[in-house]
């Protein structure tokens, strides 16, 4: 079966549950170990493809509906991010817009919608619980509302072998793409190390077929998943940076050349930042 035509890179996760052949039986398998269920006909499955490319045209997520009745918004991360609740709310309204008919919002009969599901699925260096919960109250300016209270939980789960979380034995896929995760961190990021890598997993039976199906392509989504998160990096410090540079400047008072001691950022830079992001003083 060829792979679905698309104009972005996916990540190796969302290529295995989203654009690989096998796709729609890894998502059945992730479901029941997820649920609890024992579901096995892969025609209940309907992927749902999220709109919105996050950065430099990378997919990292997988969201699919369940008999019509439950969608399940997931994505893969590799770094902490506590803004997912409110990521997860902005896909879940976009998805509930395409869903409900427009005369359907202004009908007497309440229209029946999926159930969601929220899911981050992580698998970073960093060291974090097997599982944990994500709450779009923790971000609220004035804490919890008591009236026309909104909420929604994003359940994060580490799929990092050493934590041993159960649904890695329900979700053998899911499993064998964590070791082969592992596997190709050891190597590192060099091509030739990452051909290695793929060629070791081989061997070993970790995503094997998948791999021998797929290991150029494989090698150069994991290129892309590597660049992807150095340039993250590299925009998440810039970020820190102004926003430490604001607060200095126009909250403690330090001067110019202060922030640039502070910092270690020549004072060029400062003003620039200052600048571009409306805090100079005039």
């Amino acid at each position: 079966m060829a792979k679905e035509n698309r104009k972005y890179k996916d990540s190796v996760f969302c290529d295995l549950y989203y654009s690989d052949e096998t796709a729609e039986q890894n998502l059945l398998e992730l479901y029941n170990g997820l649920f609890g269920t024992n579901l096995q006909d892969t025609a209940l499955i309907s992927k749902v493809r999220l709109e919105d490319v996050l950065f430099k045209d990378m997919k990292n997520d997988v969201a699919f509906t369940v008999e019509g009745r439950r969608i399940i918004l997931s994505e893969h991360q590799s770094t902490v991010n506590p803004n997912m609740p409110v990521r997860m709310l902005m896909y879940i309204a976009r998805e509930y817009e395409k869903l409900l008919p427009v005369e359907a919002r202004y009908s007497e009969q309440q229209y029946p919608l999926m159930t969601p599901s929220f899911i981050v699925f992580y698998n970073g260096e960093k060291d974090l619980p097997s599982e944990y919960v994500l709450k779009l109250s923790d971000a609220f300016a004035e804490g919890s509302i008591q009236n026309g209270f909104l909420e929604l939980e994003v359940r994060v789960i580490n799929i990092n072998t050493d934590k041993n979380h159960v649904l890695l034995e329900k979700c053998n896929t899911l499993r064998q793409y964590s070791e082969f995760v592992e596997k190709t961190r050891r190597f590192g990021g060099d091509e030739n190390k990452l051909e290695m890598a793929v060629k070791e997993c081989i061997q070993d039976g970790v995503l094997s077929d998948y791999l021998m199906r797929n290991g150029k392509e494989v090698v150069n989504m994991l290129m892309a998943e590597y660049s992807y998160e150095e340039d993250l990096a590299v925009h998440c410090r810039e970020a820190e940076t102004k926003g430490e540079i604001k607060i200095y400047y126009s909250e403690m008072g330090l001067s110019i050349p202060e922030i640039s001691k502070k910092l270690s950022i020549p004072q060029k830079n400062v003003e620039k930042i200052l600048k571009e992001n409306g805090f100079f003083k005039k």
